[in-house]
């Protein structure tokens, strides 16, 4: 009897120590506790060295720290009937820890298939292009709505990304025969814009020309010159018409008299 009783008596104090160690806990700098009395909430502890009373009180630990999750893969149909495959990242964190155990029963996952859902939704409501190239736009609004949503839920969705966005192959060989399109289009408008602008230089040119034709006869002995550095044998050249106006005025000019002798002069 006296080894059960000592045996009863080590076992006692074990129990009181293990008890009266689990009490005490320790929260790292980016977790809180929530700590329930009786069943009913009591306060939020934290961070450092706290104090729970064993079978009165209840802790529940949260992590404060931003929890990057990514959103899978979700078929959509875009506003002009595009099916498409679109995922995400989304990055959010607990505000308020009490409302993140006490209204909802599982927040990650609650977020998670919230998300999902309102990308579909949000992107649904927009066409194609815009959704190629209006990324910035679209993250901003889904990452509006999570957050007004799960506010409720102490939650702070901090930013949503849209990641990757599939195509069909047909859809890929569609927006490549109309990128080549709108190319062509743009190098059309910037020939077109190109011959406008010479055309009034050149127009201004002429004017310029036309009110001093001795400068038409430098700009011909200049492509002359240029001309002859060419290594080509024969050279066929426009003769100006100014030019052979010149030369018929010098032919057409009167010799000067010449001085007639009478036979006896000369003898």
């Amino acid at each position: 009897m006296t080894i059960d009783y000592i045996y009863f008596q080590i076992l006692v104090v074990v129990l009181l120590v293990m008890l009266f160690a689990s009490t005490f806990r320790i929260l790292r700098e980016y977790e809180r506790g929530v700590i329930f009395l009786l069943g009913r909430f009591y306060k939020i502890k934290g961070p450092g060295l706290i104090l729970v009373i064993p079978f009165v009180q209840q802790i529940v630990r949260v992590d404060l720290r931003i929890v990057t999750m990514d959103v899978p893969s979700q078929d959509i149909i875009s506003k002009d009937n595009v099916t498409v495959k679109v995922n995400a990242v989304l990055y959010f964190k607990v505000a308020d820890p009490q409302k993140a155990i006490i209204n909802i029963e599982n927040y990650l996952e609650a977020t998670s298939q919230l998300a999902q859902t309102t990308m579909r939704s949000v992107l649904g409501q927009h066409e194609l292009d815009d959704i190629l190239s209006a990324r910035d736009a679209l993250n901003t609004d889904l990452q509006q709505i999570l957050d007004q949503t799960t506010d409720n839920w102490g939650i702070k969705v901090t930013a949503v990304e849209i990641k990757h966005v599939d195509l069909d192959e047909s859809m890929i060989r569609a927006i490549a025969r109309q990128a080549e399109a709108e190319r062509s289009r743009r190098a059309k408008v910037i020939h077109a814009t190109g011959e406008l602008e010479a055309s009034k230089q050149l127009l201004e040119a002429a004017r310029m020309l036309g009110q001093q034709p001795e400068a038409i006869q430098l700009r011909y002995l200049q492509t002359l010159t240029e001309i002859t550095n060419d290594n080509s044998k024969i050279i066929v050249f426009p003769l100006p018409l100014e030019l052979g106006k010149m030369f018929q005025s010098v032919t057409e000019q009167p010799l000067p008299p010449t001085e007639t002798r009478s036979p006896n002069e000369i003898t």
